[in-house]
């Protein structure tokens, strides 16, 4: 049984509704976007009826979705500005994913820079508190893995769990997740496919069948404990097409969402990024046809 598999949409050219006919054209069967600029604070005007109605246009298409928040946000900042700026624009995403009925927004853990990692790392928990606090609806928050670049917190699997665990400390708050990114994992210095027995194992021990809700499918242009997040196209990167097959091949990741984020050019060459995923994900027995609800 495959997941579903997509990709990294634009809204820019139309709206959630014109990106599902997007994803649909290129063969995805669920898609991910960002709910404002990318490299802005800025909250965002919330017209629900409209949001709704493009929504409608993607539930009927039958393509759900899901948000990323734009990659300014530091959960982890001592800055007070900083972190009020954060909080406000992450609630913000929240709802305006759930306007657009997305489960899910995907943010990156935080960067504690000169703070120390035990700083930052209580600036965060109490960050992603306060937000879902602040945030009462349906949508769940996903932590993403990291690569370690400069301070990163959120690089293993353990990290990310007893974050969670200690976010959720005194409730379970079942609406805080992981997104676990491949080409960021293998950078960090996790995944490690020579061991992948063994990286299974730890998925299991942490919880991540659990926590884990979206897999963002990347090749790394770097190798592996390089700790440079930067992706490459499925097969061409330092994972390799045979790395990716014996990932794609494992029961325990085929029933999450897989979502590519590889470095293309123009949003028509996803359809040759999703043709390659299935590709690899059927060298393992799976028919195309076998896929998931979720």
């Amino acid at each position: 049984m495959l997941p579903r598999i997509g990709a990294h949409l634009s809204l820019s050219r139309g709206g959630l509704g014109a990106a599902a006919e997007r994803a649909r054209e290129l063969g995805a069967d669920i898609f991910q976007y960002f709910p404002k600029n990318p490299r802005s604070y800025r909250p965002k005007a919330i017209d629900r009826a409209e949001l709704g109605r493009q929504a409608d246009r993607a539930g009927e298409l039958g393509l759900p979705s899901v948000a990323h928040s734009p990659y300014v946000t530091n959960l982890s900042t001592l800055d007070e500005r900083l972190a009020r700026l954060t909080r406000d624009s992450i609630v913000n995403d929240l709802e305006i994913a759930e306007a657009y009925r997305s489960p899910y927004l995907v943010v990156h853990c935080g960067r504690y820079v000169g703070a120390g990692a035990a700083a930052g790392r209580e600036a965060m928990i109490e960050a992603v508190r306060d937000i879902l606090a602040r945030y009462q609806g349906p949508c769940h928050l996903l932590l993403e893995n990291t690569a370690g670049q400069g301070t990163e917190l959120g690089q293993t699997l353990s990290e990310l769990a007893d974050l969670v665990a200690a976010i959720n400390a005194g409730r379970d708050d079942e609406r805080l997740g992981i997104c676990f990114d491949t080409c960021h994992a293998f950078a960090a210095g996790i995944l490690d496919f020579d061991e992948l027995d063994a990286f299974v194992a730890e998925w299991q021990r942490t919880g991540m069948e659990k926590l884990v809700r979206v897999i963002h499918l990347n090749d790394s242009k770097f190798g592996f404990g390089s700790h440079k997040d930067r992706h490459e196209y499925l097969g061409k990167g330092q994972i390799g097409r045979e790395n990716l097959t014996r990932f794609l091949t494992r029961p325990e990741f085929r029933r999450i969402p897989w979502l590519i984020e590889t470095p293309v050019a123009a949003e028509e060459e996803y359809a040759e990024e999703i043709r390659v995923a299935r590709e690899l994900a059927t060298m393992g027995g799976a028919k195309e046809g076998d896929q998931q609800d979720e």
